[in-house]
């Protein structure tokens, strides 16, 4: 058997010249921190929280209130009790509110209402306003 003598150098060296497996990833590094009258501070930035938009259901003559709760437990993953309290809004004031969203999932709540309300048969309409 032989065995080649390997030094520490040598096995420290073959680690350190290592590439990343992973394509195409940036291995970009902190900017170092900056020092202010002896105390080291680092900028950070802020990112903005995204706007949110209210999702509203309309009321109407036709739809039943019973469908107007399976949308909102379905489509809103409301509980029995809170559905039901919005479509009692929603049936007493004309409008409600099935929540609050960005704006691509509220106006995807929108369509998906819009859709299953045309399928079923209900003039069911719903909307999005800016929070």
């Amino acid at each position: 058997m032989d065995f080649a003598l390997v030094t520490l150098p040598a096995v420290i060296g073959l680690v350190t010249r290592r590439q990343d497996p992973r394509p195409n990833v940036s291995t970009t590094q902190t900017p170092a921190p900056q020092t202010e009258g002896g105390v080291a501070t680092q900028e950070r930035t802020q990112l903005a929280r995204p706007k949110r938009f209210k999702v509203l259901l309309l009321n109407d003559d036709y739809t039943p209130m019973e469908f107007v709760v399976d949308i909102l437990q379905n489509l809103f993953q409301k509980s029995p009790a809170e559905a039901t309290q919005i479509m009692l809004h929603v049936h007493r004031r004309g409008v409600g509110v099935a929540g609050i969203y960005v704006l691509e999932i509220a106006e995807t709540k929108v369509a998906q209402v819009h859709q299953r309300a045309e399928t079923s048969g209900y003039p069911l309409r719903a909307g999005v306003k800016p929070e």
